[in-house]
């Protein structure tokens, strides 16, 4: 049977006795304030100081998450929402659960998830920590906005709303602080419409420190995000090096590049030629993170990984490998009759390593092409099996 419930209000919890009455005596006086059908759910993560008692005796829904972890908490606490609309924020009265008027306005108007934005509601004094403020939150959510295209102002904002259709579209997997960062990249990354609204921060009542750790959950974070983002992880670096290692590599393989009073030679060209095959490594992971990612559901399919397996695959590879290999076999052949004319004597090492250098990188690269396309054809059978069965 379908509930009628509308809003499920969600608070992880992990010793939150100082704070935990007044958060949830406010969000019960919104939902009455507005005549919505509502519910609040207390997400215990293992109290010890009395947090459950507090939530039962104020009538709240308790739900028992043995998980640890502030996604894992989230996770428990949602999943056993009955809400058509879920707003969740922590329970130490940093949020105001009695001004969550903006963010049901924005789900009923059909946005799947409303973020709140600190730095436009404001941030009242000694809410956020000095770092937070003016590094951890700015610089994590300039990267989220240039990684993914979110047009969001502060990914990290604890009080947000969604529909429970979208969140189910979500698919999230984190347990810990990164939970966040994850909601709204694969909200993204599913084409949910998102938007935000101004939030006060207010100076939490606890007076036990945070469970949030500056450097492991921004790092979490960060990880996290680079992660998801395997473009600017590995492929845009991938093709940075391998320009810069073929163009240099040419112009050096034609003659030594002097700038000023420095000269560039083969000892040069041994460098750039490795530029180019570090370069290629990057496409690689680039590819193969890309595949792990999708097929085991922690990125969304998309029309550039099926075109992925159009282009990349073991024909392909093998020919492209193997057309690599004659080259590089073809200038160790010329550079052995080079050797050959002059009686197997001493030979003049910038003529010389200009064309061993290139056969030996050639020969190396085409191995691991031929390498690169039998492993990543074991690796689409799985999602060609798939579509198969689909059709």
């Amino acid at each position: 049977m379908e509930s009628n419930i509308e809003l499920s209000i969600v608070m992880p919890c992990l010793n939150e006795a100082e704070t935990l009455e007044v958060c949830i005596t406010k969000a019960q006086s919104f939902i009455k304030k507005h005549n919505i059908n509502g519910e609040i759910i207390i997400a215990d993560n293992g109290s010890t100081d009395g947090s459950i008692a507090i939530a039962q005796n104020l009538n709240a829904n308790v739900v028992h998450v043995t998980n640890k972890g502030y996604g894992s908490a989230l996770k428990g606490g949602i999943d056993a929402a009955k809400g058509k609309y879920i707003i969740m924020a922590d329970a130490d009265d940093s949020y105001d659960f009695e001004a969550l008027d903006l963010f049901i306005l924005k789900l009923r108007e059909g946005y799947d998830l409303v973020m709140g934005n600190r730095f436009k509601g404001g941030i009242k004094k000694n809410a956020m920590p000095f770092l937070h403020k003016y590094l951890g939150n700015p610089v994590l959510s300039f990267i989220g906005r240039l990684f993914f295209n979110i047009k969001i102002g502060d990914f990290h904002c604890g009080l947000r709303g969604f529909s429970k259709e979208a969140y189910l579209k979500m698919n999230l997997k984190t347990t810990g602080m990164e939970f966040a960062s994850e909601m709204i990249v694969k909200s993204k990354l599913n084409n949910l419409s998102i938007t935000e609204v101004p939030t006060i921060l207010h100076k939490d009542g606890r007076s036990r420190p945070p469970h949030l750790n500056t450097w492991r959950d921004g790092w979490r974070h960060l990880r996290f995000l680079m992660l998801y983002a395997p473009n600017w992880l590995f492929l845009y670096p991938s093709i940075l090096l391998m320009l810069l290692g073929f163009t240099t590599s040419t112009l050096l393989v034609i003659k030594p590049v002097h700038i000023y009073n420095i000269s560039f030679d083969v000892h040069t060209l041994l460098y750039t030629a490795s530029i180019f095959l570090i370069g290629f490594q990057f496409f690689v992971f680039y590819a193969l993170t890309k595949i792990f990612a999708v097929e085991n559901g922690l990125l969304p399919k998309s029309n550039r990984y099926n075109k992925l397996f159009k282009y990349l695959n073991l024909e392909s590879g093998l020919i492209v490998g193997s057309l690599l290999l004659l080259l590089g076999f073809g200038l160790s052949v010329y550079g052995t009759t080079v050797w050959k004319n002059l009686n197997f004597g001493n030979l003049n090492p910038s003529d010389t390593l200009r064309i061993v250098i290139p056969a030996a990188f050639t020969i190396l690269l085409g191995i691991q092409i031929i390498l690169f396309s039998l492993f990543f054809s074991i690796l689409s059978l799985k999602s060609q099996t798939q579509k198969n069965e689909s059709v």
